[in-house]
């Protein structure tokens, strides 16, 4: 062995590591703001609490309700083990794992599509865009977009292979995808059917697509069909099948001025990186099947978002994956690197924390939650949240009275009849079991003024307000049983 041969050798390894390094830092000051926060987002609060509630025996869809895939509250099922306040803890280290390997997995597709001087600055990119983007915490995105890419890096695998086992891993992982968000499923038919037409290049054959496609689905679906099959098994199968795949049909629409808001405001985040992403694409354009299927990537994750509404700003997550992949063109051009790459990064990381900031404003922070915590009390009698955070239930071990757990589907115009129970008579059984607590945060926009006049009401009645507490900009009101 020559002297320049062990240097030569490790110096990939070097270089793997050094950027590794660079984005587990770049993760870490990116959310430590966000760490031992126990209302970073309200959907994660609620994660957490059926999680949390599986441990006790409790079935989603039957003893807590949402419309959400059971593998994503079986997730949240390992940290929410930890118990409160550990598993807030332990489900936010999960996530920042999750955004550095996703980071990580997006630099080495970067580097396989021949971007390798943008590549780390496209891992870097897709972290700090999470902080803009709502997914600053544990949204579903921050975790499946991670088996998604790993999907695509099987695609691309299995079309320089010919490899059709490396197709049906890739179908695989969408089917872990699909079992935490049920959205990514237009995805997920692109690339069932890119691996058809590779298959169809590769062989000419009906009689080779015909069962390999069918393979594909199956495979896909599988974990999906498991979950269906255990629900039937225990008969609850009415529970799930309209939990997971009917009532979405059923929820009404948001009134088209908030959602032209909401799709105007992604759409803002996103342009930045998108369009980076499509010039990346067109001034380094080849007759390359793998840019290619970046390229039909890109359009699936852009219109499977748009078919998919209500448009919150963490829908548009999924689109980081190609698009962050795709600006590494842009991100590692000569004249790129030494100005405008940095410039950039550094004013979204600077835009993200401002975010960070501005939303512990806006939701609260963890000394305000433990003050509330503790004005609800450990004591007898359960709570009812009427609209507030969930994570008090988990922090107070108080019970429940409905698996109506999630405030919004039984106060919210949005969900009146989508939820499979009629929201007014779910309100007034709970009232009649004479909670112990009732917490309730200030109206807001979207919410039944006659559901919260109800409440009101109610409290008027062996109810006395025990606890005026801040929660970010609101005034939490905690009303006491007198009886």
């Amino acid at each position: 062995m020559s002297s320049h041969s062990k240097p030569s050798a490790i110096r990939p390894a070097a270089s793997a590591t050094h950027r590794l390094l660079i984005l587990i830092a770049v993760a870490l000051l990116a959310r430590v703001a966000t760490f031992g926060n126990p209302v970073v987002h309200v959907d994660e609060e609620f994660y957490f609490f059926t999680g949390h509630s599986m441990w006790q025996g409790a079935w989603p869809f039957v003893d807590v309700w949402d419309r959400k895939p059971i593998g994503l509250f079986l997730l949240y099922a390992l940290p929410a083990a930890f118990g409160f306040p550990a598993g807030i803890w332990a489900y936010q280290a999960m996530a920042l794992a999750s955004v550095v390997a996703t980071g990580w997995l997006i630099a080495r597709m970067a580097d396989r599509l021949g971007w390798g001087a943008g590549a780390t600055a496209a891992g870097i990119a897709y972290i700090l865009w999470l902080d803009v983007l709502g997914g600053q915490g544990g949204q579903a995105p921050v975790f499946y977009n991670l088996p998604m890419i790993g999907a695509a890096w099987l695609i691309l695998e299995s079309d320089a292979r010919g490899s059709r086992m490396l197709g049906l891993g890739a179908m695989a992982l969408v089917g872990v995808v699909l079992q935490i968000k049920y959205s990514a499923v237009f995805e997920g038919m692109v690339f069932g059917l890119w691996l058809l037409g590779a298959e169809w290049r590769r062989s000419r054959s009906p009689l080779a697509l015909i069962p390999y496609g069918m393979a594909l689905i199956v495979i896909a679906l599988a974990p999906t069909l498991a979950a269906a099959g255990l629900y039937a098994a225990i008969g609850q199968w009415d529970a799930f099948f309209y939990a997971n795949f009917l009532s979405i049909f059923h929820r009404n629409p948001d009134p088209l001025p908030e959602l032209a808001g909401n799709l105007g405001q992604m759409a803002l985040i996103l342009s930045p990186i998108v369009t980076l992403a499509v010039l990346g694409l067109k001034r380094t354009w080849r007759e390359d099947s793998e840019r290619t299927f970046l390229a039909v990537w890109l359009g699936a994750a852009i219109i499977g978002v748009l078919l998919f509404r209500p448009w919150f700003d963490h829908y548009g997550l999924p689109i980081l994956l190609p698009a962050c992949t795709a600006a590494a063109a842009m991100l590692g051009r000569e004249e790129w690197r030494r100005r405008h790459s940095p410039a950039l990064l550094l004013t979204v990381a600077l835009a993200g924390q401002i975010v960070l900031l501005s939303l512990r404003h806006e939701r609260g922070e963890g000394f305000q939650f433990a003050a509330l915590s503790q004005a609800v009390g450990k004591g007898p009698g359960c709570l009812y949240v009427y609209s507030g955070s969930t994570m008090l239930y988990v922090a107070t071990r108080r019970c429940t009275l409905s698996r109506y757990i999630v405030p919004a589907h039984l106060s919210r115009a949005r969900e009146a009849g989508a939820t499979g129970v009629d929201q007014d008579a779910e309100i007034a059984r709970i009232l009649a079991q004479r909670p112990g607590v009732v917490v309730m945060r200030p109206p807001y926009n979207g919410e039944r003024s006659a559901a919260h006049a109800r409440v009101l009401t109610a409290m008027e009645d062996g109810y006395r307000l025990t606890a005026k507490l801040p929660m970010g900009n609101e005034m939490i009101r905690v009303y006491k049983s007198t009886r």
